[in-house]
Parts: structure tokens; C-alpha cells; sequence
């Protein structure tokens, strides 16, 4: 059975998602080589809409970093959206239709792997109300974004993790990967 690992970069004050790219300042090298390593551990990718839509414009074109765009373009990709429509440009993609935590948890029977979630606050949110996320990878940024959507929003619920790896990166961001209890990953 394979796993959800919900990966996305995070500021101090818990935003995964803001107007402006508050992270990028922190991006280097080392962060690349991670984020390498990363998609070379996954089976699959899953998207939001958004985010299909922003990876799509980028990676079938990016120059400056060949084996990321290589495995990125490569993998098959699963988009939760109910405004998209097949066939996709960017293949191999597969929208997930009907009900998104449904084709999620049958994706995960169906699957060996991890099911690498990268960003998507919104799908993210989705599957973490379900106790569909396994594994939880943040990049934190040493900065505050101020305002905008954050990862576990105001009545979520509590949630009780176990902390399995730490990682602190050149520029100051540390990554932290949780593995979601009680699911028996």
C-alpha cells in the first residue's frame, strides 16, 4: 500500500501559501539536491488544480535543472479538479474525478509507493481532514509570511505526530518530516 507524503515549504507563522513568494530568498543548491532525492523516493505526484496548472507551464520547458525536470515530467501525476479536462498537455496525467478523498484512499491501495503531495494547500487540507496524509515533510523558513493560507487551519482538530527526521539546510530552513500517528505507517 502506498503513502501520502504531503511535502511544502511553511513559514514560522504555519502559512503554506501566500500572495507573494515569500520562500524563494531561501531557496539554494541543498534545497534542490532534497527536492531531487524527494521525487526520486515517490511513485507518483499528486496536485490541487493550481498548482497542476502552475508545474505545467514550467516543467515540460525548464532548462537550469534537467534531472528534476526529467523525473518531474516523467512521474504520473494525479490532479484533483473539477474545472479541467482530458486529455492533459502535460502527460502522463490523470484528473481525479468524483470524491477527492474516495480516489485518493483507492490511489493509496493501488499504489506501492510514496504519492508525493507537493504544495496545493487547498487538496492538502482535503486529505488531511480525512487522515488520508501519512507523512507530513515541511520546509520551514526562517521568516514570518505575515497573512495567507496556513497548513492546519483555526478548528482542524488536534493532531499528535512523531517526529522522524530533522534537517537543517545553508540558507536556514530546517526540514522537519512527521509521520501521521494512528495509521499504522
Amino acid at each position: 500500500m502506498g503513502k501520502v507524503v504531503a511535502s511544502t515549504n511553511i513559514a514560522l507563522d504555519g502559512v503554506v501559501e501566500a500572495p507573494d513568494r515569500w520562500f524563494f530568498p531561501f531557496w539554494s543548491e541543498e534545497l534542490a539536491r532534497s527536492a531531487h532525492e524527494e521525487l526520486l523516493a515517490s511513485d507518483a505526484l499528486l496536485l490541487g488544480r493550481a498548482t497542476y496548472e502552475e508545474f505545467a507551464e514550467f516543467w515540460p520547458i525548464a532548462t537550469g535543472e534537467l534531472d528534476i525536470a526529467e523525473r518531474m515530467n516523467g512521474l504520473p501525476k494525479y490532479v484533483a479538479s473539477t474545472t479541467l479536462t482530458e486529455p492533459l498537455a502535460w502527460d502522463p496525467t490523470t484528473i481525479i474525478e468524483g470524491h477527492v478523498p474516495e480516489a485518493v484512499a483507492r490511489l493509496k491501495q493501488q499504489t506501492g509507493g510514496d504519492i508525493l503531495l507537493l504544495a496545493s494547500a487547498n487538496l492538502m487540507q482535503t486529505l488531511l481532514e480525512q487522515d488520508l496524509v501519512d507523512e507530513y515533510r515541511l520546509r520551514v523558513a526562517p521568516a514570518v509570511a505575515g497573512g495567507g493560507k496556513r497548513l492546519f487551519p483555526e478548528g482542524s482538530g488536534t493532531r499528535t505526530m512523531s517526529l522522524v527526521e530533522t534537517r537543517t539546510f545553508d540558507t536556514g530552513v530546517v526540514a522537519l518530516t512527521y509521520r501521521a500517528k494512528g495509521n499504522g505507517k
